[in-house]
């Protein structure tokens, strides 16, 4: 491998990690902005998540809570939406985005939205692979001149995470976009603040493409590895 080829396998992960840096800043800042905007309403996020539920004739999803910040997620397994402390009893517009957007989650699950179902379909095979990928790739690499075979399968792995990242991207786009129109239909937002609860979920969703774009820098820089071998 190349003193250049190596400079530019260094460049693209750095690079992809300060954005990774700098869009985890911005969802953090405008978190705190918008949670300190209420929607004028009184409805917390529980509240919210269980209107847009029921406006969608689901029933049998429980909405809880769960520890932590930007913790929130549905669970299709235990048909439960989950909302971190803070957005469970908040009434802020940045409540009612993320509630409604994990909402979101559970109707692409209700009608079986395709992109969720390949998502769901993965869980085991990557869960597998993110378990053991990180031994296998630091082995792969140690024993590189003797055994390629184990840096092969080691990529393998990761492009299994990495294809994972992708399927993400458009479930929890579609589930953003879902959110958004709700909140308007039902009045939960206005004119004034709907904005802000799109900006709150398009810096969310920022997160999730940046994953996507590092996870798949950091495969190719194995597949420069594995190469630059061969040269």
């Amino acid at each position: 491998m190349t003193v250049s080829g190596i400079g530019i396998q260094w460049l693209i992960l750095i690079g992809v990690a300060l954005l990774s840096f700098i869009v985890q800043m911005n969802l953090q800042n405008k978190f705190k902005k918008y949670s300190k905007i209420p929607t004028g309403n009184g409805m917390t996020g529980r509240d919210v998540a269980q209107k847009m539920l029921y406006d969608n004739g689901i029933y049998d999803v429980q909405v809880t809570h769960t520890p932590g910040q930007l913790t929130d997620h549905y669970n299709p397994a235990t048909k439960t939406v989950n909302l971190s402390e803070g957005v469970y009893e908040s009434n802020s517009i940045m409540a009612a985005a993320v509630a409604a957007h994990e909402c979101g989650h559970a109707i692409q699950h209700a009608q079986a939205y395709a992109p969720l179902t390949l998502r769901s379909k993965m869980v085991p095979a990557v869960s597998f692979a993110s378990k053991y990928v990180s031994f296998i790739l630091i082995g792969g690499i140690l024993l590189l001149n003797t055994f390629p075979q184990l840096l092969i399968a080691g990529i393998v792995l990761f492009a299994i995470t990495t294809l994972f990242s992708f399927v993400t991207l458009p479930v929890e786009i579609d589930a953003s976009k879902r959110a958004l129109v709700w909140l308007s239909s039902a009045g939960i937002t206005n004119v004034r603040n709907q904005s802000q609860a799109e900006d709150a979920l398009r810096s969310a969703a920022y997160t999730y493409v940046v994953a996507a774009l590092s996870s798949l820098a950091t495969l190719i820089y194995y597949i420069m590895i594995l190469m630059g071998r061969r040269e």
